[in-house]
């Protein structure tokens, strides 16, 4: 694995709506962010688990869905280009001297002096389908998320599952793809009615095959994919498959944020209310993976504890210096960075 050394200001743990608003808060201080998340695109559960349903306690914003939130909060992050490093797991933080060393399963190696964990209740893994040694070609034939769509260009593939994620996967790899099956148990999907009449598009042209069903059995050699069988109420069937991509939704665990020396109170971390700082310093946690007297799950007090945390943060970046404003809209620096007329 080739390893990718990163230097960074503050690395954020999570691309939630919280994780991405501490771009913005932390950017006003002038400090730069790197954000790592397990999805394969910014917005946490807004974005994966919900979409189009509609959060109603943002202020100023009557009614938004979690897809529309992200999106503007992309936009507000915008001039301060963070840098997103997607599809990878945080697996190891220390520290060296008076800095934080954290290692992703991707090989990057990033050395920062403050970390902001934002990760909702921890990080989402994929539900994998009880398919027997599954796990054999796992990496190699067998994908829970796409890091790089074009290693699959010109391969026999097969999504399984009936909701966003395998649809907008089937959308876009059909034409690159030398053959693609989408494979469901039913034969309604759970996903925006625009996803789902592009596939049925797609089937009636017979662009891409459809089976209704359940994968049963794997078959290969040496972690390579060769065929699946797939199994129905009348049927069983095998069909050629060289990449088997497995959307069955996410499930929360903490995973390895138990292994980081912080104090853990019910799988939640404790911080305090001033700082959102945990016990180790220079590493912060906000949002819906931290717990004190009192704490509510919202997106507007994660907002809340994002600006706090970042006031914090600056003392870490930069000790000689003082935070020398409190409000934006005093600020021409500011507004000409934002794009905002004066």
């Amino acid at each position: 694995m080739q390893i990718n050394k990163i230097e960074t200001d503050c690395l954020i743990i999570g691309a939630g709506p919280v994780g991405l608003f501490s771009v913005f808060e932390l950017g006003l201080l002038d400090i730069k962010c790197d954000i790592v998340d397990i999805l394969d695109k910014p917005g946490g559960q807004c974005a994966e688990l919900y979409p189009d349903k509609p959060i109603y306690d943002i202020p100023g914003i009557p009614e938004i869905s979690g897809e529309g939130l992200v999106d503007s909060l992309l936009k507000q992050i915008k001039p301060f280009n963070p840098a997103f490093h997607l599809s990878r797991i945080v697996t190891e933080i220390k520290k060296v001297d008076d800095t934080w060393e954290v290692k992703t399963d991707a090989g990057d190696v990033f050395y920062t002096k403050v970390i902001v964990i934002a990760a909702g209740g921890g990080s989402f893994q994929p539900k994998k389908p009880p398919i027997k040694e599954i796990e054999n070609y796992e990496g190699s034939s067998v994908f829970y998320s796409i890091r790089d769509k074009h290693k699959f260009k010109d391969k026999d593939i097969v999504i399984a599952g009936g909701g966003d994620s395998a649809l907008d996967w089937v959308i876009d790899l059909h034409d690159s793809a030398k053959s693609l099956t989408l494979v469901h148990r039913r034969k309604e999907f759970r996903a925006v009615p625009d996803s789902v009449n592009k596939v049925h598009e797609l089937i009636e042209a017979k662009k891409i095959n459809f089976e209704l069903g359940q994968i049963n059995v794997l078959s290969g050699d040496d972690g390579s994919l060769k065929s699946v069988s797939i199994k129905n109420k009348e049927e069983e069937k095998n069909i050629n498959c060289e990449v088997l991509l497995p959307f069955f939704g996410l499930t929360m665990k903490l995973g390895p944020v138990a292994d980081w020396g912080l104090n853990l109170n019910e799988n939640l971390i404790e911080v305090d209310t001033k700082k959102f700082e945990t016990n180790q310093k220079g590493i912060f946690a906000i949002g819906d993976i931290n717990t004190y007297p009192g704490k509510l799950k919202l997106i507007l007090c994660g907002f809340h504890e994002a600006a706090l945390m970042a006031q914090e943060a600056h003392g870490y970046i930069y000790p000689d210096k003082k935070i020398t404003f409190q409000y934006t809209t005093s600020s021409s620096s500011l507004k000409k960075k934002l794009g905002v007329a004066t």
